[in-house]
């Protein structure tokens, strides 16, 4: 079967996050917007790692999580992404993961500081879903993830994981490898103390500096690039 470009990069995402570390077995997933239909998406299947997707066992799932294409099983998750398309019409890819600084950090209820270039990435807001430790099993639970996520770029899932999204697949994957970065360097802050912090307007102006679009997929190119040379070797 011939990979279309949308999901040749589903597949990139998915080689970059378990070459970082960020899989978690094969519970993370990854989906992207089919583009020109908003109410479709395609999405890593269920029981495959993220180094194992292929255009033969991607699915494809509606607004409602309903598998309407491919050959694998969706995930039982599905509605964190169906859900957050729903409300997010900017959005145009979703990632869930289990990141062990993000889960670390998302137990101790304390909210993110502008201590370090990847915390400033999301300066604008890091909330919390706090309803349920448990797998996001049922649209409601998925509109909870949706709700608590807002306008932001990732939410917490307290004691769980994160949900990141992005207009773009480059977007997502990059946010969640910063969301991880930024976890792990306040952790470590956190141990030894906290010092002063910048102003507000000099994280504003890094904030727009790594934010921008060109920014997400300079790196994403980079990650891909770098995977593929080690597959080489």
């Amino acid at each position: 079967m011939m990979a279309n470009p949308t999901q040749l990069r589903l597949i990139d995402a998915g080689l970059i996050m378990d070459h970082l570390g960020l899989g978690d077995l094969t519970r993370g997933h990854v989906s992207i917007r089919v583009p020109g239909d908003p109410t479709h998406f395609y999405m890593k299947p269920h029981s495959f790692g993220f180094d194992e997707i292929t255009p033969e066992n991607m699915v494809v799932c509606n607004l409602n999580g309903e598998k309407v294409g491919g050959t694998g099983r969706k995930h039982s998750e599905v509605y964190i992404h169906s859900e957050i398309y729903k409300l997010r019409a900017d959005v145009n890819s979703v990632i869930h993961a289990h990141p062990t600084y993000a889960v670390a950090f998302s137990a101790t209820g304390q909210n993110l500081q502008p201590i370090s270039q990847p915390s400033v990435a999301f300066s604008d807001g890091l909330p919390y879903f706090n309803e349920s430790i448990d797998l996001i099993r049922t649209p409601a639970l998925g509109l909870g993830v949706a709700t608590a996520l807002g306008a932001r770029k990732a939410v917490l899932m307290r004691n769980h994981g994160v949900a990141v999204v992005g207009a773009s697949v480059d977007e997502a994957t990059i946010l969640t490898i910063m969301l991880e970065n930024a976890c792990q360097i306040q952790l470590a802050a956190m141990a030894a103390g906290v010092g002063e912090t910048f102003s507000s307007e000099e994280v504003q102006k890094l904030h727009h500096d790594i934010t921008r679009p060109e920014q997400y997929t300079i790196n994403f190119d980079y990650l891909n690039r770098k995977i593929k040379r080690a597959n080489r070797s």
